[in-house]
């Protein structure tokens, strides 16, 4: 290989190497757009050719999406999650919400196990704006506050490779709500869908980690089901 290759090569890697510092360290979380190609040149002192060369690599890994129009954001925190991204995008709703069902049971668990205050507050929060958006026939609101709800009780865990793996699948997880709300309401949700959460939101308040535990299995045994084979 020529050596401006060589040394090309190694600066691309450099400019890598500096992108995903940011994103391990939190700097850009998962959805946020990024700098502009130009910025990141200025920055970082380099040509916007190199820039874009990390950029793709990253695209390609999955830590990275790449929207044309309208800029570049961050999919994953770890090439681990861009592969379980990629991954989800080709398997078939069931088994989304079987992944979803064995993160989900453990989650509900050690919230009710290791909660704080604050976790409790931001799960009683989602509930709250939840059953107003339910309430009110707001389908999107609804969406949002129960995707709201299932990360703030992740969240409880306080296990932080739970809630990394629970992060990387998170689009495939507002997707399933979204589903389940647009293509299967009313039919799939209950006359009061408060209720299901709610029963969780009470095992976790009074630390009880199997009635957790049970209340969660029971909604998401249903969604497996109604997935169908």
């Amino acid at each position: 290989m020529p050596l401006a290759s060589t040394r090309r090569t190694g600066l691309v890697d450099q400019v890598i190497t500096q992108l995903k510092a940011q994103i391990d360290s939190g700097e850009w979380s998962i959805g946020d757009r990024i700098p502009t190609e130009a910025e990141l040149s200025d920055q970082l002192e380099v040509g916007r050719n190199t820039v874009r060369e990390a950029v793709r690599a990253l695209a390609h890994t999955g830590l990275l999406e790449i929207r044309q129009g309208a800029g570049t954001f961050v999919r994953a925190s770890s090439e681990l999650g861009g592969a379980l991204r990629r991954r989800l995008k080709r398997s078939e709703l069931r088994e989304n919400f079987e992944v979803r069902r064995a993160l989900e049971l453990e989650a509900a668990r050690l919230a009710a196990l290791r909660h704080t205050d604050d976790d409790l507050a931001a799960i009683d929060t989602a509930m709250g704006e939840r059953l107003a958006a339910w309430r009110s026939r707001d389908m999107q609101a609804f969406v949002e506050a129960d995707f709201a709800f299932h990360k703030a009780v992740v969240a409880a865990t306080h296990n932080s490779l739970l809630i990394e793996l629970y992060d990387d699948i998170a689009q495939a997880v507002y997707e399933s709500i979204a589903h389940t709300v647009y293509e299967e309401a009313p039919e799939a949700l209950t006359e009061d869908p408060a209720l299901d959460h709610q029963r969780l939101a009470d095992a976790i308040h009074a630390g009880d980690a199997d009635g957790a535990l049970r209340e969660a299995a029971c909604y998401l045994d249903e969604l497996v089901t109604q997935a169908g084979p």
